[in-house]
């Protein structure tokens, strides 16, 4: 059975990447009661006729356009049809989950008005792996991503089902129910607010976070093969920088190499060593550094209403304010920081195959391959890894940057937190690609040490590791598969640190 999260209070970022990946979700009485209260609220508006953006207007820059009780439902039914317009390649299971999770914990507050039972069907679409086909491209901030979610509850749209393709009402039919009648607010609701970002960027962070502990252990592996002086990694002078994520990264490293006979071995042959080696620390450190920040925004994010508007009051007294909740400028930010710091942990790593392949600094067979000159070995993988590097530098200009004017000047100045977002994810993905490189790279430079120099207890674990996955490489297949079988392994394994 899945795991299952009750929601019960702010999801964290690490619970939406958990439902990202299956666990479900549960809504306890008292979050029930809220949504239900917060309904209670646009339907006292409704029938005061207080004017509230989306409920009796329309949206955008059709803001004053007053639209009267018999409309809304229309209205909000239109809101989802009309905004359904992305294109691209459709968002893959987990970050469609990812976004469907944030989207709840957003009604969750109890702000957005939303019936109990838009709640209970988006809530049973997620738990039963019924997933909406979200195109990935066409998005400025939030409206297309959550407009494909919104017209499955509509029986429009299409889901995705243990692989096969249905259609919006066939999706609701699995579930035993029928297609949603929204009230007003709904539809509007149903596109706002930053669940969109806030959900692909917890899952960016999982990701991160994953990879950080595989950059270290990579590095640990190079470093050894490299012949490389340990002092860098001294935990006193390391503790003369203040930073926490550069001394995790020094006791990662210290752990790993710890009585490795290579680097006893190689104890004094040079002064210091290239940056790619001796500042892993500060450079590691400093993205554990970034992530830690970028999880601060992504968790006040969580912890935060995103609607607009909002309803707050009594059915006696009933408020609803139009403010820019729903702008995700400080998600667009810290996704883009997050986005520049993996791909500085993908440049250094390429820096170290680089040395590792190259018969000039290395000490080893050129290039890694067995037979001089008939077998190429690792030569055009290394260009591969600066290939995607190069590749992540140009994904790493910043989205949040990027403008625009929509919606005939009444949304002039656009964060793009969500393409920040998407972009992030890109670099991780290749960020996963060159750290399988290094891995098999450094694993191959084992296998090809002179001399009886031994590894570390904690790298000699990490070795095993990856021979258990690929075999040494004799230049008798492709290597791209191989790369491709490291990689998932790094992406579904832990690093054991």
């Amino acid at each position: 059975m899945p795991e299952t999260i009750v929601l019960d209070r702010a999801l964290t970022w690490q619970e939406i990447a958990a439902v990202a990946k299956g666990a479900a979700i549960s809504l306890p009485d008292k979050t029930w009661q809220r949504i239900a209260a917060a309904r209670a609220v646009v339907d006292a508006l409704v029938e005061k006729r207080v004017r509230g953006y989306g409920i009796n207007t329309g949206v955008g820059a059709l803001c004053d356009v007053i639209v009267d009780i018999p409309e809304q439902q229309a209205l909000s039914r239109n809101i989802l049809l009309s905004h359904a317009c992305g294109v691209g390649e459709p968002l893959g299971r987990e970050e469609t989950r990812a976004v469907m999770a944030a989207q709840i914990a957003n009604f969750a507050h109890g702000y957005s008005g939303v019936r109990i039972e838009t709640v209970e069907t988006l809530l049973a679409l997620l738990n039963a792996d019924i997933l909406p086909v979200i195109p990935s491209k066409g998005s400025v901030g939030y409206l297309t991503h959550a407009a494909a979610i919104g017209i499955v509850l509509i029986g429009e749209g299409e889901a995705r089902h243990e692989g096969t393709l249905v259609s919006g009402r066939q999706a609701l039919e699995k579930l035993g129910r029928a297609p949603l009648v929204l009230g007003a607010k709904e539809g509007l609701s149903l596109v706002n607010g930053t669940p969109c970002a806030t959900g692909l960027a917890s899952l960016a962070l999982a990701r991160a976070a994953h990879l950080a502990g595989w950059a270290d252990a990579a590095a640990a592996m190079s470093y050894e093969n490299l012949g490389a002086q340990a002092d860098p990694f001294a935990a006193a002078p390391l503790a003369l920088r203040t930073s926490p994520g550069l001394r995790t990264v020094g006791e990662n490293l210290r752990r790993l190499l710890a009585g490795s006979p290579l680097l006893a071995q190689s104890a004094g042959s040079r002064t210091q060593d290239p940056l790619s080696l001796r500042a892993v620390p500060q450079v590691h450190g400093a993205v554990r550094d970034s992530l830690a920040q970028v999880a601060d925004v992504v968790s006040r994010e969580l912890a935060s209403v995103t609607d607009n508007p909002i309803v707050a009051g009594t059915p006696e007294s009933p408020e609803v304010h139009s403010q820019a909740h729903a702008v995700g400028a400080a998600l667009g930010l810290a996704m883009d920081a997050l986005g520049i710091a993996a791909a500085e942990l993908a440049a250094i790593s390429e820096r170290r195959i680089d040395r590792l392949v190259n018969p000039l600094v290395s000490g080893l067979p050129a290039f890694l391959a067995e037979g001089s000159g008939v077998a190429s070995g690792f030569m055009i993988i290394q260009y591969t890894a600066a290939a995607l590097v190069a590749e992540n530098r140009r994904l790493a200009a910043p989205a949040s940057l990027d403008g625009g004017i929509t919606s005939a000047l009444q949304e002039d100045i656009l964060t793009h937190a969500t393409p920040a977002a998407d972009k992030a994810l890109a670099i991780l993905t290749n960020l996963e690609t060159v750290l399988a490189i290094e891995v098999m790279a450094a694993a191959q430079a084992y296998d090809m040490q002179p001399g009886a120099g031994g590894k570390a207890v904690g790298t000699r674990t990490l070795y095993d590791r990856v021979r258990g996955v690929v075999p040494i490489y004799r230049d008798d297949q492709p290597l791209n598969g191989l790369v491709t079988v490291v990689r998932d392994f790094l992406r579904t394994t832990d690093v054991g640190m």
